[in-house]
């Protein structure tokens, strides 16, 4: 697997990861939501049904006080018949002693009809129970053996009597029932006391949210509901209500959270927060590391290149001085003086194009350090652009071209350091050179577009560059990828040298290319 593949195989591996624990993410926030739903549904039946019981409770409490009541201030005196009577007894030979356990079921008249409450029931009375419970110890260890008391038996009677509370209210539970059916519900409900005990029992199992509600009669609304109430299906939660004596109901208590989503993605928003805080951290670690990797695997292919062009850019010269000394060396060619005086030149020129090659690198090398120190003096851009193109004039009419100058600025002077800029201009005219395939046609052009500053325009027709190339031009050691090709010679340092010279002498630079028409180099200078 070479590096090419792995890296793209770490790419996908490490999206799919992403992918994953964003995925995983986003599905704990959806279970989690499911299940707050349904612990919210639970809790709210909870409440209806207890709410439902309370109503119920709270109207049996009142109807018996009620009755209590009259029955207090009745002035006829109970009519008392005996509804059941039960008695115990125990017999413990050892000692002799008998234990008598009574209690007599009584049933009490006060003559308070059921029409009293409502007009429209019958006028069958409604009773009331109490009991008398008496306990007697009888020690019979005098009684002789033919069952006679001898006088000197003893006994001892604890006797009580009163009301039974419990059986009351299960009677009165049956008989209620049947005398509040008939009554409309909006006489068996108070609207605020209901919103009061909903508030109360929702505060409790901390469904502290707004709510609505409304008492259905035979799945229709009644008057008892809330002014706001509207049926949602998704945010409303129903409860039966009033159960007669056959377990059967007409009514049923709803109530509707309108808020109820905001409300239950509360209870998730710091967890939900913080998992896509931590969520947002991977991913963009997850990008700077992918970036990093881009960037040194870039840097590696660079590195490459530039290695290959400068071992091409060397090897040539290297070559042809190693030639010209081997010819020097050549008895014939020694003897001829001006074959002699033409390879030391030869070789004079290419030792000075490596050692061109050479301060490039140190050049830029220095720049970046801020160890070079650019000295600005007045100057005719003009004159220093006319320089520049006597540098290239030989390479251009070499290869049959033509440079041609259309200086249109009138104000041209500015605050420039002549070595560098003319550096600029050189390089700008050469990569025009070295970069179109035909006969050169290079233009140079200035302008004043703007008050206070100067265009300088270098134009070629020549190959152009990628969408790609255009975006990267100006790095250091970087070159378009041609491939095992070495047709064009550089290293990647010339565009990255002019635009720090240009930045430094307070310019911009900037270039328009489309591949196949050529390039457009353009650099704004401020004037004096």
């Amino acid at each position: 697997m070479n590096n090419k593949v792995r890296f793209r195989f770490l790419i996908v591996l490490m999206t799919i990861s992403i992918i994953g624990i964003i995925g995983v993410q986003l599905f704990w926030m959806y279970t989690s939501l499911e299940n707050n739903k349904e612990q919210f549904k639970y809790n709210v039946l909870q409440v209806l049904n207890g709410v439902g019981k309370t109503l119920e409770n709270n109207e049996l409490t009142d109807f018996y006080k009620e009755y209590s009541e009259m029955a207090k201030k009745s002035t006829t005196p109970p009519t008392k018949n005996v509804a059941r009577e039960f008695k115990y007894i125990k017999r413990d030979f050892n000692t002799n002693q008998e234990i008598i356990y009574s209690n007599t079921l009584f049933q009490e008249d006060y003559n308070v009809k059921k029409n009293y409450f409502d007009k429209g029931l019958d006028t069958s009375s409604i009773y009331r129970y109490s009991s008398k419970r008496k306990t007697e110890i009888v020690d019979k260890k005098f009684i002789d053996n033919f069952g006679f008391d001898d006088g000197k038996s003893k006994s001892q009677v604890i006797e009580n009597e009163g009301y039974l509370d419990a059986y009351d209210i299960a009677n009165f539970n049956v008989n209620y029932r049947d005398i509040v059916a008939l009554k409309p519900i909006s006489d068996r409900i108070d609207t605020e006391e209901l919103a009061g005990i909903l508030k109360e029992e929702l505060k409790k199992y901390g469904l502290s949210t707004d709510f609505e509600f409304c008492v259905y009669s035979k799945n229709l609304p009644t008057k008892v509901k809330s002014e706001d109430f509207l049926y949602n299906k998704d945010n409303t939660y129903a409860a039966p209500i009033f159960f007669n004596n056959d377990n059967q109901t007409n009514f049923q208590l709803l109530v509707s959270f309108p808020d109820k989503n905001e409300f239950l993605f509360s209870s998730l928003l710091g967890l939900s927060l913080l998992s896509i805080l931590f969520t947002m951290i991977i991913i963009g670690t997850y990008y700077s590391a992918i970036t990093q990797l881009k960037n040194q695997k870039e840097i590696s292919e660079i590195k490459s290149d530039f290695i290959n062009n400068m071992t091409h850019e060397f090897k040539t010269p290297i070559a042809t001085i190693n030639l010209a000394l081997d010819s020097i060396k050549n008895p014939k060619i020694f003897s001829d003086s001006e074959k002699v005086h033409r390879y030391l030149g030869l070789i004079k020129e290419e030792n000075k194009r490596m050692l061109a090659q050479v301060n490039n690198v140190l050049q830029i090398s220095r720049l970046e350090k801020q160890e070079a120190v650019i000295e600005k003096e007045p100057f005719d851009v003009h004159e220093l652009i006319q320089d520049g193109v006597d540098h290239v004039k030989l390479l251009v009419e070499d290869r049959q071209g033509k440079v041609s100058l259309d200086l249109q600025a009138l104000e041209s002077e500015v605050n420039l350091n002549q070595t560098h800029f003319t550096s600029i201009m050189v390089n700008l005219l050469d990569n025009a050179i070295k970069y179109s395939p035909e006969a050169p046609v290079i233009n140079v052009k200035t302008f004043n577009d703007a008050p206070g500053s100067i265009t300088i325009q270098v134009s070629d027709k020549g190959q152009g560059m990628s969408k790609t190339a255009l975006k990267r031009v100006f790095e250091q050691f970087y070159r378009e990828h041609t491939g095992n090709l070495h047709n064009v010679k550089g290293h990647g340092l010339g565009l990255a040298y002019v635009k720090r010279i240009v930045e430094d002498l307070n310019g911009q630079i900037s270039v328009e290319s489309e591949k196949g028409k050529g390039s457009t180099f353009t650099i704004k200078m401020p004037l004096i």
